[in-house]
């Protein structure tokens, strides 16, 4: 990243022990960084093997990732950098932003991505406050300690900070979609113990149908009836491990009418039958 790119003294931290000493595997802080006041914006930026996300507390900018259209970034924005991709970012002419970043290598990262962290080469608005900030700067206190501990405590922080940002996430423009969309969510877990009728959801929250489906794959990364088979059976488990239901009861109660089907739905998901899983 840049280090000497605005107007106010810039402060980073790099990695201070051998990766070799640290406990975590899966996700590693190479370094982090507060950029207040900068007014560089850089062109065709390339950064390697490099991932680093990128939050804004402060002043307006564009984000731009190969020659797709610019992106507005303006306070509490975040967005990534990462490999195989240049980069045009930074402040408007005679503009500033603040900036923190945090460089991060493991295969934590992608599955992330894969679940319910915002997709690169996008920008995503989310909401701050005084106990996020703070964590922030806990893990720049953890990493300048030297500990490989302390590395490890500032990684595990960095993902809970980021998981609380993604929950106050809204997609600009539009955030308002998403709650529109989470309301949908609870109707169908609310709902887990009766058959699935997507129409009369479909009406209840005045979508379509294509709508109905587009958000859920879209919000929650699974297919619609895969989404909603993954609740019922999540619920299956509770059953079969807290109760005394049969199969049959079990596949009733959560609007399945052919036990057999239902348990071959739960070996899909779980990976083992019903009986096998209550008991192994």
């Amino acid at each position: 990243m840049d280090y000497s790119i605005g107007t106010k003294p810039i402060r980073v931290v790099d990695l201070k022990v051998d990766k070799s000493k640290l406990n975590l595997k899966s996700l590693t802080i190479l370094d982090v960084g507060h950029m207040p006041g900068r007014t560089i914006y850089r062109k065709k930026a390339i950064f390697g093997n490099k991932w680093a996300l990128c939050y804004i507390t402060d002043g307006t900018g564009t984000y731009r990732v190969n020659d797709r259209d610019k992106l507005p970034i303006k306070k509490d924005s975040l967005f990534w950098v990462y490999p195989g991709a240049a980069f045009c970012f930074g402040p408007e002419p005679n503009g500033y932003w603040d900036e923190y970043f945090f460089t991060i290598e493991g295969p934590r990262i992608q599955e992330w991505l894969n679940t319910w962290m915002f997709e690169p080469g996008t920008v995503k608005q989310t909401k701050s406050d005084d106990a996020l900030m703070s964590k922030i700067d806990r893990i720049f206190m953890l990493m300048e300690s030297g500990i490989p501990g302390n590395a490890d405590r500032a990684a595990l922080l960095l993902e809970s900070l980021l998981f609380d940002f993604m929950m106050n996430a809204q997609t600009s423009p539009g955030g308002g979609r998403n709650e529109a969309t989470i309301k949908i969510l609870d109707d169908i877990s609310e709902s887990i113990y009766s058959p699935f009728d997507a129409k009369k959801l479909c009406e209840r929250h005045h979508i379509s149908f294509s709508t109905l489906k587009r958000n859920i794959g879209k919000y929650t990364g699974y297919p619609l009836n895969e989404y909603v088979h993954r609740l019922k059976i999540a619920e299956a488990k509770n059953i079969l491990l807290n109760t005394e239901k049969t199969l049959k009861e079990i596949a009733s109660c959560l609007g399945y009418k052919d036990v057999f089907y239902f348990s071959r739905l739960f070996k899909k998901y779980v990976g083992i039958s019903p009986n096998l899983y209550r008991n192994p």
